[in-house]
């Protein structure tokens, strides 16, 4: 039903907007819910792939159906919302063994609090391709090609801002945590 020609801008509106999502929200959520069995995690993927299309409208290209876009979208989003929760898991078990191995919990919790707030407020001032792209990879485990499709720019780029963002994190790490120490 809609198609749009090779490397055309969006430009969506809002009527424009409300038939997309009543012709595919349905086929998206089935992705969603069939790939999590989770009811509640697929309405939030469905969610958060609309507000994604919603937010980049103006700048985003498809070269394809919306309907071909929005199904690769949620098989990403679910392979994301997957690979996340593992991560979690995997991050849990490990800090449930390294718990169990030291008694002073209560230090290193202070220490890996204040060490991610630190990180937190750093990566808020990092420029926006970089804090955007850490962001994607660091938080979300997203790789280059991902991150390169996600935001229709080139591996190398990706790969650019990555090292970009890890140099200027260093630096500003060393610095306070050198500063701290003196």
């Amino acid at each position: 039903m809609f198609k749009l020609a090779e490397s055309s801008s969006l430009n969506i509106n809002d009527e424009t907007f409300t038939e997309i999502y009543n012709t595919y929200w349905e086929k998206v959520f089935t992705i969603c819910y069939k790939n999590t069995d989770d009811l509640e995690v697929a309405k939030e993927l469905v969610q958060d792939i609309f507000k994604s299309l919603w937010e980049r409208r103006d700048t985003l290209e498809i070269n394809t159906s919306y309907e071909r876009y929005l199904l690769r979208a949620a098989k990403l989003k679910v392979f994301e919302y997957i690979r996340n929760k593992q991560l979690r898991a995997q991050h849990l078990k490990c800090v449930a063994e390294h718990s169990q191995k030291h008694s002073n919990i209560t230090e290193d919790t202070i220490m890996q609090r204040s060490l991610s707030e630190t990180l937190e407020m750093l990566v808020e001032r990092l420029p926006q391709h970089c804090r955007q792209i850490f962001q994607m990879r660091h938080q979300r485990g997203l790789t280059n090609r991902e991150i390169a499709g996600l935001l229709t720019i080139s591996e190398r780029t990706v790969e650019y801002h990555w090292a970009n963002a890890l140099k200027l994190l260093k630096k500003k790490l060393d610095g306070k945590y050198n500063a701290d120490l003196s």
